[in-house]
């Protein structure tokens, strides 16, 4: 074989321009027990993939199941290993790459949203324009005192950026993200 040509069917000879990174978003369903948070982000930690949104919590409270949303990125050999390494785990019952099961849907991403809590200084004319933001991002004061306001946004991860960067110089004090939730179109289920 020259220097010209790449053997088939590896994933260790996919050329660089071919390898385009993705973001992804994958949604595992496992049983509510102790550790298996620590498991599921233990498989990330441990290979060096990164994780840019997670969220849990518990979805079917009768059959004590909870459901992971993790964002994460890497090219697709690394995202048919991360999934494929995940429903190795127990007690994990499903894994569906949701920015998969949208492309197979016909549409581009899964429907994906984010709540925050947004802290800002609002005293003297920044206050006014606070609130006008606000208003315009339909975020709701959820806490106001005569130094500040606590916004709650909720909306794509953009827009929530968006809102920080216009915000922060009127006095942006704290921010707290949920992470993202997020669900393909349809009636079908997970």
């Amino acid at each position: 074989m020259n220097a010209h040509q790449q053997p088939t069917g590896s994933a260790y000879f996919i050329s660089p321009e071919t390898a385009k990174v993705e973001s992804h978003t994958l949604s595992v369903l496992v049983t509510n027990e102790p550790g298996v948070l620590a498991r599921v982000i233990g498989l990330f930690s441990g290979r060096g993939y990164n994780i840019e949104s997670l969220t849990v919590s518990e979805t079917e409270h009768e059959s004590h199941l909870s459901r992971i949303t993790i964002v994460t990125n890497g090219t697709p050999v690394v995202l048919e290993q991360i999934k494929a390494q995940l429903e190795r785990i127990v007690p994990v019952h499903r894994v569906v790459d949701l920015t998969v099961r949208a492309g197979q849907l016909g549409q581009e991403r899964p429907i994906e949203r984010e709540v925050a809590l947004i802290k800002v200084a609002g005293a003297g004319e920044s206050r006014a324009e606070a609130l006008r933001l606000a208003d315009a991002f339909q975020a709701k004061v959820v806490d106001a005192t005569v130094g500040h306001f606590i916004f709650e946004i909720t909306g794509k991860s953009s827009k929530i950026d968006q809102f920080v960067a216009v915000v922060k110089p009127l006095g942006l004090i704290e921010v707290c993200r949920t992470g993202i939730a997020a669900m393909n179109r349809g009636a079908q289920g997970m």
